[in-house]
């Protein structure tokens, strides 16, 4: 599974962002799929993940109310749509693949993920 995340950009605090991961492969239904981001000087945080039918969602603590995960498997596309941005969520987001996360419950793990993408750069200016 090859993934291109793309949608990111400079905004300003408090407006929404859309950010979308594209997957090639017919394979892509059958993997679970989330969102991480690193900040400057940070390590990789969760931000969300999304089972491989949509039913189940997780958050990380810091986007919980604010950001939402979804899925278009007929696109093969998953999306992270983002309100009431922060400066502190500026940082650099990752979609990846997973075999295996909702089996292992370990989702906020990205040992547990098999494919990343390249990453899109969102600054939420104050």
């Amino acid at each position: 599974v090859q993934l291109q995340a793309s949608g990111g950009g400079l905004v300003q605090a408090g407006v929404s962002l859309r950010l979308s991961c594209a997957a090639s492969g017919r394979s892509f239904s059958t993997y679970a799929m989330g969102w991480f981001r690193r900040a400057p000087g940070k390590e990789r945080e969760f931000v969300a993940a999304v089972s491989w039918s949509g039913g189940s969602r997780n958050y990380g603590d810091s986007v919980k109310g604010r950001f939402t995960i979804s899925r278009d498997n007929a696109k093969n596309t998953v999306y992270l749509q983002m309100n009431s941005l922060k400066p502190e969520d500026t940082a650099v987001y990752y979609c990846a693949a997973s075999s295996r996360i909702y089996y292992s419950g370990r989702y906020y793990n990205t040992g547990e993920y098999d494919y990343w993408g390249q990453g899109t750069q969102v600054t939420v200016s104050s």
